[in-house]
């Protein structure tokens, strides 16, 4: 899945926090999943998701994938470009979702082992997320958390959190608490979450968490760093070379690369 992310040297090893180039699970134990509340439109989704998707399914494409993104799931083996016209497929004629609608489809793609599923729900998500309030929160959480990878985090972090923390700015006292967390891919949706925001961006949110997390041992966590820094660039050079500047001691070299590639 093309997010778009910033990867590169995912593979390298240190890629997780436990340093063995696949997804290290957190150290608190999973919390259990948000309730799924009922709905037709998740039903109608899910029937013809689960019918249409296996269909295209590609077991050697499936093994490929699954290698590239570290066995984080296995796969049914669908290119995005096809398997995104499935997916114009699935929801043709159904109604815009409501919030539970939502929730529903997420969460029971989610329950689902392959990849491709989460992708959907990624999608969908991304175009729907103005139809959710900041209830939406803890689900977004379990999405963040529970078989978590780059390859779904990042598009949630700056296409439904952001979204989120935008229609409700009390909600930045959720990502000021998700940037301590525990989780480093709770601690990475927090950074990147602003990443869209070009000059509503509240950089001195944004340079807090950097220094809060510059010395974060994971790759991840470093590389976003580095990426909402250059990202905030396009909008403020002089303040993103300015900080750079000022706390180059405290980055992480990686960071500081990817901060100031394009300045």
């Amino acid at each position: 899945m093309n997010q778009g992310a910033e990867t590169h040297g995912a593979t390298s090893g240190t890629g997780t926090a436990g340093g063995h180039g696949h997804a290290a699970p957190p150290s608190a134990a999973v919390p259990v999943p948000p309730e799924t509340p009922p709905s037709p439109l998740a039903d109608t989704l899910l029937a013809r998701l689960t019918e249409c998707y296996p269909a295209a399914a590609d077991p050697e494409r499936a093994r490929s994938s699954a290698a590239y993104l570290k066995h984080v799931a296995p796969f049914l083996g669908i290119p995005m470009p096809e398997r995104r016209a499935l997916s114009r497929t699935v929801v043709a004629g159904t109604p815009r979702p409501d919030e539970p609608d939502c929730v529903a489809v997420a969460l029971r793609c989610w329950a689902l082992p392959e990849r491709e599923y989460h992708y959907f729900a990624v999608d969908y998500l991304r175009r729907h997320a103005g139809r959710c309030s900041s209830a939406f929160v803890p689900v977004l959480r379990h999405l963040v958390s529970t078989v978590p990878w780059w390859d779904t985090v990042d598009a949630l972090a700056a296409h439904v959190a952001g979204p989120l923390v935008a229609a409700d700015p009390e909600q930045a006292r959720t990502m000021d608490a998700w940037i301590e967390d525990g989780d480093l891919w709770v601690v990475r949706t927090a950074l990147l979450h602003q990443l869209r925001f070009k000059e509503a961006t509240d950089a001195r949110r944004l340079f807090a968490y950097c220094l809060r997390r510059a010395g974060h041992p994971d790759f991840f966590v470093r590389k976003a760093i580095g990426w909402s820094l250059r990202e905030y660039a396009k909008t403020d050079p002089e303040a993103v070379r300015d900080f750079v500047d000022a706390h180059r001691d405290r980055l992480a070299p990686l960071s500081v690369r990817e901060a100031t590639k394009h300045l």
